[in-house]
């Protein structure tokens, strides 16, 4: 690993820890602190979900014209900011402007990806992503359970505090890391439009698919937890931090596998944790359901690294950017239908999302480019 991808890593191990501390418990702070109903939380979610994804193309574009360190360290320090926000916040209008410029961040996705991707040496895309999104899920492991603590013995504006200081050391870390040399395609012979690379477009509409049917029931499982198997904020801290721990191991453990089998076999592995909050009962089915999430973030470097094989070097970030955008959509939309399905019967969405996920796998099998396809 060179200089660049560890000082890249540390940044992410302590942004992760922060991030751990409160973004798993931001609905039940909704709930149970400016007193949403799940429908009214579940569009919260999907407006925080908009502001994601009106940032990634752009990100993306920029990170291909002007850099992408520039974009790493911008990204950072808003998050500072958008942290702090919420810390303070004592009204539902600060904090939700404090949460949505949280989620405008969310443009150093393709950045950050196509960073790690021009850094990697003589790895593989996929294991170059997938051992920075391990890094980065490890500290998220770390988190929720302090968080968790924090927000029982504090309140839960403290969680985002402390939060605030670990992500302002986050941040100095990134300025260590050096720029990199902008990817040029050859005037005389331009690659063909990104936007008429329709092996591409083919197979982001695969992963458009995957992300809905693996995000549907997730973003109101924190309120389950709570309000249905009566958790408290503590057990739900071991919960999150099981998953986080989840998503730092599948990560690794994906690291060297093709991404083609790695992007069904996640996909599985969510399917297995909407089983377990479905039918599981204790403290334990629930913490091995969200160790099993982690397919849900150990799918995106197996996806990145599928398109990458379909891209030129020179749109990389646009190509990442426009998956990252399509994965918001989705985060904007599937917490509403989420919510309606929650107020009718908070059960129902498990089976739902289980029946989704298995028809994604088939989609994923059929469609998903082959390395012969990608050759051709």
């Amino acid at each position: 690993m060179n200089r660049n991808l560890l000082f890249v890593a540390v940044a992410l191990f302590l942004w992760g820890i922060g991030e751990g501390m409160f973004f798993n418990f931001v609905p039940i702070r909704l709930e149970n602190e400016f007193f949403l109903n799940k429908q009214q939380i579940g569009f919260a979610l999907g407006a925080f979900g908009f502001f994601m994804a009106i940032t990634h193309i752009p990100g993306g574009h920029l990170a291909d014209r002007i850099g992408r360190r520039p974009l790493l360290i911008s990204a950072w320090m808003l998050g500072v900011v958008s942290t702090l926000t919420m810390g303070l916040a004592r009204s539902l209008p600060m904090y939700l402007a404090g949460l949505f410029l949280y989620g405008v961040t969310a443009f150093v996705a393709s950045p950050l990806s196509s960073y790690v991707t021009a850094a990697r040496g003589k790895w593989d895309v996929g294991t170059a992503l997938s051992l920075t999104t391990a890094t980065y899920s490890l500290g998220m492991a770390l988190g929720p359970v302090s968080g968790g603590w924090v927000a029982e013995h504090y309140g839960m504006n403290s969680s985002y505090l402390v939060a605030f200081w670990i992500f302002s050391v986050s941040s100095i870390f990134l300025f260590f890391i050096e720029a990199q040399p902008l990817d040029r395609h050859d005037p005389a012979a331009p690659p063909p439009s990104l936007w008429t690379n329709m092996r591409f477009i083919s197979f982001v509409m695969v992963f458009a698919y995957a992300i809905f049917a693996m995000y549907l029931a997730q973003p109101l499982t924190p309120n389950f937890l709570k309000g249905v198997r009566h958790l408290s904020l503590t057990e739900t801290g071991w919960v999150f931090s099981t998953g986080a721990l989840g998503n730092s191991l599948l990560a690794f453990a994906f690291s060297r596998v093709k991404p083609r089998n790695g992007f069904l076999a996640a996909q599985f592995l969510v399917a297995l944790f909407a089983l377990f909050i479905w039918k599981g009962s204790g403290l334990s089915a629930f913490m091995l359901g969200y160790f099993l999430l982690g397919g849900f973030r150990a799918a995106r470097p197996m996806a990145m690294a599928q398109a990458r094989e379909l891209v030129h070097t020179s749109q990389m970030g646009l190509a990442y950017g426009t998956m990252e955008t399509l994965s918001s959509v989705i985060f904007i939309i599937a917490p509403p239908i989420a919510g309606f399905i929650f107020e009718r019967n908070p059960f129902s969405v498990y089976p739902l999302a289980v029946g989704l996920i298995f028809a994604s796998i088939l989609v994923s099998y059929l469609f998903s480019p082959r390395k012969a396809d990608v050759n051709a």
